[in-house]
């Protein structure tokens, strides 16, 4: 077998040459275009996390001016309103003491029912609008303080449960307040119609799923109330908050169950 002439050997060699070195130069460029991609990428992501967290302070400036706010009526509330609800009673009751009509003491005594109706709803408007209650631990608290101050006078007695509570789970103040609000029509049902002599209050948590149930010993709900205007009240409130309220006949009783995602 004949051997290649020098030149075309050289030529030969000088080709695979300059071919390695095109492809080399091809390498060279794909993984610079490959390189400054990705840094494009990672300077496109800094300024979307930059912008995010911009949109995050402006939000968390926000929340802080409305807790403010809210803290600022909070205050306003408790030293004007719940000054004026305190001497409206105090002068009540000194002009009680005065008068002998009885028809005069029945319509004072109306007023000063009126008076301590209203204090009650400013207390509650008082710790919705505080945003240092929004915790489940808080919320649970005051829901059991409100129930056995509204049992008190009553022969119903109250129990409570809390299972799988994590205290400082945050709650926003509308799910709080529906929540409330929904207890305390289940509550004052139960007082004017169950003949019940126990209530009972139980609390559960699975992640991030809470449950407010309540519970009697009473002569259930007939089925012509299943429509009225408490239950139906209730079953709005969980839907705006897009929650559930579920009726439950027990033997005896009933159980009315509220679900919410936190």
């Amino acid at each position: 077998m004949k051997e290649l002439p020098e030149e075309i050997k050289a030529t030969y060699i000088l080709a695979v040459v300059i071919m390695m070195l095109f492809v080399g130069f091809i390498i060279f460029v794909v993984l610079m275009y490959n390189r400054k991609q990705l840094l494009y990428f990672k300077e496109k992501q800094l300024k979307e996390a930059e912008y995010q967290n911009q949109l995050l302070q402006k939000e968390l400036e926000k929340q802080k001016l409305i807790e403010k706010e809210r803290e600022r009526i909070s205050h306003d509330m408790h030293d004007d309103l719940g000054a004026g609800i305190s001497a409206l009673k105090l002068h009540s009751e000194f002009l009680k003491q005065k008068v002998n009509d009885d028809d005069l003491q029945n319509d004072i005594d109306e007023l000063l029912k009126t008076s301590e109706e209203m204090n009650i709803s400013m207390r509650e408007m008082l710790w919705s609008l505080n945003s240092g209650n929004d915790t489940l631990e808080r919320f649970i608290d005051y829901a059991i303080i409100y129930s056995g101050n509204f049992l008190k006078k009553t022969k119903i007695v109250l129990k409570s449960e809390c299972i799988d509570i994590i205290s400082d789970t945050p709650i926003s103040t509308e799910l709080r307040r529906n929540l409330f609000l929904c207890l305390k029509e289940a509550v004052n049902n139960i007082y004017k119609h169950s003949r019940a002599d126990t209530l009972k209050l139980s609390f559960y948590q699975d992640r991030n799923i809470f449950i407010m149930k309540i519970s009697d010993n009473g002569t259930g709900i007939p089925e012509e109330c299943h429509k009225g205007n408490g239950l139906r009240n209730m079953k709005r409130r969980m839907s705006d908050i897009e929650g559930k309220c579920e009726i439950t006949p027990e033997d005896p009783g009933t159980s009315l169950t509220f679900e919410v995602v936190l």
